[in-house]
């Protein structure tokens, strides 16, 4: 069965700033690419893994009323944390969705509204 989602973007007014700021709260690091004029990084994933991107260029523009995208994070209240010290702001505080884990909804340093998701 294959995954509803394959891909996600996450657009950027400030590549370099949106780069550290991604690498920095869920510490990993990402894959700098460029295809047809978009520069991107790419979170670590694997074959089984929706993979996805920081992307700079047009048409990208950073919302916080779109579609929100939610990564993983095994260190979900460190992430949380490092959140505002990077120039985010945490909308949604940690919240338990029962066996489903916990979610928290964050402002980026671009202006997307993310979601940040943990197993309990």
């Amino acid at each position: 069965m294959n995954p509803i989602i394959s891909w996600f973007e996450i657009p950027s007014a400030n590549y370099e700033r949106a780069l550290r700021f991604y690498e920095t709260i869920l510490n990993v690091q990402l894959k700098r690419e460029e295809m047809d004029g978009i520069a991107m990084a790419v979170f670590p994933h694997d074959e089984q893994q929706t993979g996805g991107a920081v992307v700079h260029g047009a048409p990208y523009k950073p919302s916080q009323d779109g579609v929100c995208v939610y990564l993983f994070s095994a260190d979900f209240d460190a992430a949380i944390t490092r959140i505002e010290k990077n120039g985010g702001k945490v909308v949604l505080p940690k919240m338990s969705i029962g066996p489903n884990g916990f979610i928290a909804h964050f402002i980026d340093s671009e202006g997307n509204r993310v979601g940040l998701h943990t197993m309990p």
